[in-house]
């Protein structure tokens, strides 16, 4: 199955459904695995995030990415009120 994602995406999605958490032993992790700086590697994220391909690559992944960027929304609105 074609997925459309190239294979950096594709290995940023692999290294997240491992390393769900984000923790200083994962930054290191990204710079050695990947290759990134972690910035760049959650800007990448973010977009694969609201990839349709992604969604129809890793649909758990990306639903549990979803629902943690909607709970962490959801806690910023209440604070502002």
């Amino acid at each position: 199955m074609e997925s459309g994602l190239d294979d950096r995406q594709r290995a940023i999605l692999a290294f997240e459904t491992e390393w769900p958490r984000h923790s200083g032993a994962k930054e290191e992790a990204i710079r050695v695995q990947l290759a990134l700086e972690p910035a760049r590697y959650y800007q990448l994220l973010a977009h694969l995030v609201e990839d349709p391909d992604a969604q129809a690559y890793a649909p758990l992944l990306i639903g549990r990415l979803r629902r943690l960027r909607e709970a962490r929304s959801s806690r910023r609105a209440r604070l502002l009120r």
